[in-house]
């Protein structure tokens, strides 16, 4: 199972290794510009309402990379086996469920680098920059957090990526079908948001996309 692992970690490293190594640099940079004004010497320590401006500026970058790592690293992991019709896949000796996690698993080894790179970004940039009495720096908190919506949007668009064109297509087809009713609602001038119903089920708390929203703050009071 060892050596099984190790061929499709190989593998999928050969297919997404662009999007591993970009995002890894734009990992390790984000944390560093977000506090580049704080961490150059000739300014001292920055006002605190200009630094936590400048850092929540690049708040936003953070659940963008971790969403494009979680997209297109599915979408990689998957690709050969849609080119070939999972013929391959049928052709080794172990179950379904068994390929399908070593695929799972080895998106998730790979993922490691770009956390790992926000973490030794976020931990440079705070021991780099000079911060006004009263705000401290969450690397450790900032990371967690990347890491868990990396998590997240890599086992979602994994668990679509690994269907057929046809699952894909009844997922858009549902929420096309959504759209339409909303469109058809709003025109009837009925009171009835459903997509402001799910985007409070699906982006704020308990949701399970709830880690994309909400503030990203390197450094904060």
């Amino acid at each position: 199972m060892r050596g099984m692992f190790r061929a499709v970690l190989y593998a999928q490293w050969k297919w997404s290794r662009l999007v591993v190594v970009l995002g890894t640099v734009a990992g390790f940079a984000i944390p560093l510009l977000s506090v580049q004004g704080a961490a150059r010497p000739d300014r001292g320590a920055l006002q605190t309402q200009e630094l936590l401006r400048a850092v929540q500026s690049w708040g936003s970058a953070y659940p963008l990379l971790a969403a494009a790592l979680g997209l297109l690293t599915a979408i990689a992991a998957w690709a050969a086996d849609h080119r070939g019709r999972h013929i391959h896949a049928l052709t080794l000796p172990l179950p379904r469920w068994q390929y399908v996690a070593l695929r799972f698993g080895a998106g998730l080894a790979l993922l490691t680098a770009p956390i790992a790179a926000v973490l030794i970004g976020a931990l440079l940039g705070t021991v780099m920059a000079t911060l006004p009495p009263g705000l401290q720096a969450y690397p450790i908190a900032l990371t967690l957090r990347f890491a868990l919506a990396v998590f997240v949007a890599f086992a979602v668009f994994f668990a679509v990526s690994a269907g057929t064109a046809r699952t894909a297509g009844i997922i858009l087809g549902a929420i096309a079908a959504l759209v339409l009713v909303q469109v058809i609602v709003s025109g009837a001038n009925l009171e009835w948001d459903l997509l402001g119903t799910l985007q409070v089920v699906l982006l704020q708390g308990p949701g399970p996309l709830a880690v994309f929203t909400g503030r990203w703050m390197l450094i904060d009071v």
